[in-house]
């Protein structure tokens, strides 16, 4: 029923493939626009907004060392930096 379509990117002016199986996807979700950009592109401006966000800084609970939040923290809760919060979600404490 959908057949592939070459599209042009608005941002980079590059041509993209709107796959069927995209195209097919757009319509279970009722999408009525194409895509206006291509992937690369879509990526990067979802990077922009996820580096926009703020971040605190605390005292991580396991090591002491600095743990970096994307929100305000809260006195009395426990906060853990990257490598720690990886640890314990490994181990299944999180």
């Amino acid at each position: 029923m959908y057949e592939d379509k070459t599209l042009v990117c608005k941002e980079c002016g590059n041509e993209f493939v709107f796959t069927s199986g995209e195209q097919e996807f757009y319509a279970e979700k009722g999408f009525v626009n194409e895509p206006q950009r291509c992937k690369p592109c879509r990526n990067a401006r979802k990077q922009a907004t996820k580096s926009a966000r703020e971040f605190h800084t605390t005292v991580c609970a396991e090591c002491g060392g600095e743990a970096r939040i994307p929100f305000r923290p809260m006195e009395g809760k426990s906060y853990y930096c990257s490598e720690c919060f990886a640890k314990r979600n490994e181990e299944g404490i999180a």
